[in-house]
C-alpha cells in the first residue's frame, strides 16, 4: 500500500505539472505572468475562485466547527468563505474602471492614497499569505501522515516543488488552468469519499446533535464571516483574478459561480462534523470529525481522501506563490520576468522550513485576519470620491484601536486589551474584529465627508 500511495501523489503531481506548464503563453510577458489580463472567461474564474480559495484547511476548521458549535456556525463559516467572491463581483467592476492597468491591491492602495498607504496594505497582505501558505504545506505533511505510511515531509516538498515548477514557468494562466482541473477533481473526490462514508455510518443520534446556545453560535458565525471575508480580501491571488476576467460581465458571473460553489463545498465538507457528532464516534483530541469518520470507514477511503486533500492543497498553494511573486513585480519597479520567477523560488525557501517543523500557525493566521479587518474598509472605500489619504490613515489607525478597546475596557488595562487581540489559545473572539471594523468605518467616514472630493 505504500508503493500505492506514493505512486497515487506522485502521478497528481505530474499531471498538475504538466497542466500547468501547457498552460504557459509562448510569448506572454511580465504582465501575462502575473495578470493573464482580459483573457478568463466566467466559467474559468468560477473555478479558478473555488479551487484557490479552498485548502487542506477545510478538511478541519468546518467539519469541527460542525461537530462542536453546529449549523448555525457553520452556515457562518461557508458565508464567511464565498462572500470575498461576491464582493469582487460587486467592487470588482469600479476597481478596473479606476485602475485599468492595475495588478495588485498594492497599486489599488497607491492610486487612491500614496506609496505609504500601498506599503502598508502590501505587508498586510504578504503577512496573510504566508500565514495562509505555511498552514497549508503543513497541513498536508498532517494530513499524509495521518492516512498513510508515507513520511508527510515528503508530500510537502512534493506539493511545494510541482506547483514551484509549473506556477514559475507558467504564472497566472497556469494557476488558473490547474485551478480548474483541481476544482472538477476535489468536487469528484468529495463525492466519492461522502457516499462511501455515508454507506457505513452507524445510525443516526439526533439527540447528539451538536447545538451550542442560540447566541453563541450566531457570535462564532459573526466572527468568521468577518474574519474569512476581512483576510480573503487582502488575498492578492483573488485581485490577480479580478484583472484577468474577459470583461466585467464574466468577472460577476465568475465570482457568482465560485461563491455559490464554495459555500456548498464548504457546507458539505462541514457536514462532515455534524454526521460524526451524531454517529457517536470518538471525534479525537484535538477534534477531527473527518478523519474520525474515515477511521471507522473502510480502509481504501484512505487513498482518494489522501488525493482530495493534496488537490485541495496544490490549488491554494500554486495560487500564493504567483500572488507573491506578482506583489513583488508591483512593488520593485523594473523587475524582469526572470527575476519574477526567481522570487517565487526564493520566497518558497523559508515556508518550506517552517511546515517542515509542523509548527502550528493558527494564533498567527488569527493575527493575521484581524489586521486585515482593521483595513479592508479604509482600502475599498478609496473607490468613493470624498475618500482622503488621511481618511484612510486615520482610519487604519482607529481600526487598530478598535481591535484593541474591548478588551481593554473588558479588561481594564493597554496590556489586557493587546492580549485579547492577540487571541491567547488560539482561540477565535468577536468583539475585536467588531471593534476594527466598527472604527475603521466610522473614522473614515466621518474624516471623508468633512473633506472635499477628490478628482477622478
Amino acid at each position: 500500500m505504500l508503493y500505492t500511495t506514493i505512486a497515487a501523489l506522485a502521478a497528481a503531481l505530474l499531471l498538475f505539472t504538466w497542466l500547468g506548464l501547457r498552460a504557459r503563453l509562448a510569448d506572454g510577458g511580465l504582465d501575462d505572468f502575473v495578470t493573464a489580463r482580459n483573457s478568463q472567461g466566467s466559467r474559468a474564474l468560477g473555478l479558478s475562485f473555488l479551487a484557490s480559495g479552498m485548502g487542506g484547511w477545510i478538511l478541519f476548521a468546518p467539519p469541527e466547527i460542525g461537530a462542536l458549535v453546529g449549523p448555525v456556525a457553520l452556515a457562518g463559516y461557508a458565508i464567511g468563505a464565498a462572500l470575498p467572491f461576491i464582493v469582487f463581483g460587486l467592487c470588482g467592476p469600479a476597481i478596473r474602471r479606476y485602475l485599468p492597468q492595475g495588478r495588485s491591491i498594492g497599486e489599488f492602495a497607491q492610486a487612491c492614497y500614496g506609496n505609504t498607504v500601498r506599503r502598508y496594505v502590501s505587508l498586510i497582505s504578504v503577512l496573510y499569505m504566508l500565514c495562509f501558505l505555511t498552514a497549508e504545506l503543513t497541513a498536508i505533511g498532517a494530513i499524509t501522515s495521518l492516512l498513510s505510511d508515507v513520511n508527510g515531509n515528503l508530500a510537502v516538498l512534493g506539493v511545494a516543488i510541482a506547483t514551484l515548477v509549473y506556477t514559475a514557468w507558467g504564472g497566472l494562466r497556469a494557476s488558473i488552468v490547474t485551478d480548474q482541473w483541481q476544482a472538477a477533481l476535489l468536487i469528484a473526490l468529495l463525492g466519492i469519499v461522502g457516499f462511501a462514508v455515508a454507506g457505513q455510518l452507524p445510525e443516526l443520534e439526533l439527540s447528539e446533535m451538536p447545538a451550542a446556545p442560540v447566541g453563541s453560535a450566531i457570535g462564532v458565525a459573526v466572527t468568521l464571516i468577518i474574519a474569512v471575508t476581512a483576510a480573503n480580501l487582502f488575498h492578492q491571488g483573488y485581485w490577480q483574478r479580478l484583472w484577468s476576467a474577459r470583461d466585467v460581465a464574466s468577472l460577476r458571473s465568475g465570482a457568482v459561480i465560485g461563491g455559490l460553489a464554495t459555500i456548498v463545498v464548504v457546507a458539505v465538507v462541514g457536514s462532515f462534523g455534524i454526521v460524526a457528532a451524531t454517529s457517536g464516534v470518538d471525534l479525537g483530541s484535538p477534534p477531527i470529525p473527518f478523519f474520525a469518520l474515515l477511521a471507522g470507514a473502510s480502509p481504501w477511503l484512505a487513498l482518494p481522501a489522501l488525493i482530495l486533500a493534496l488537490t485541495l492543497v496544490a490549488s491554494s498553494v500554486d495560487t500564493l506563490q504567483n500572488a507573491f511573486a506578482s506583489l513583488a513585480v508591483t512593488e520593485k519597479q523594473g523587475l524582469s520576468l526572470a527575476s519574477a520567477r526567481w522570487i517565487t523560488v526564493v520566497l518558497m525557501i523559508p515556508v518550506v522550513l517552517v511546515a517542515l517543523e509542523g509548527i502550528s500557525v493558527l494564533r498567527l493566521f488569527l493575527i493575521a485576519d484581524l489586521l486585515c479587518a482593521t483595513a479592508i474598509v479604509p482600502v475599498l472605500m478609496g473607490l468613493w470620491r470624498r475618500m482622503t489619504t488621511q481618511a484612510a490613515v486615520m482610519g487604519g489607525l482607529a481600526g487598530l484601536a478598535g481591535a484593541i478597546a474591548p478588551g481593554w475596557i473588558a479588561g481594564g488595562s493597554l496590556v489586557a486589551g493587546l492580549e485579547a487581540a492577540s487571541f491567547p489559545g488560539a482561540i477565535p473572539t468577536l468583539w475585536p474584529f467588531v471593534g476594527a471594523l466598527a472604527a475603521s468605518a466610522l473614522v473614515s467616514l466621518a474624516l471623508a465627508l468633512l473633506s472635499p472630493a477628490k478628482a477622478r
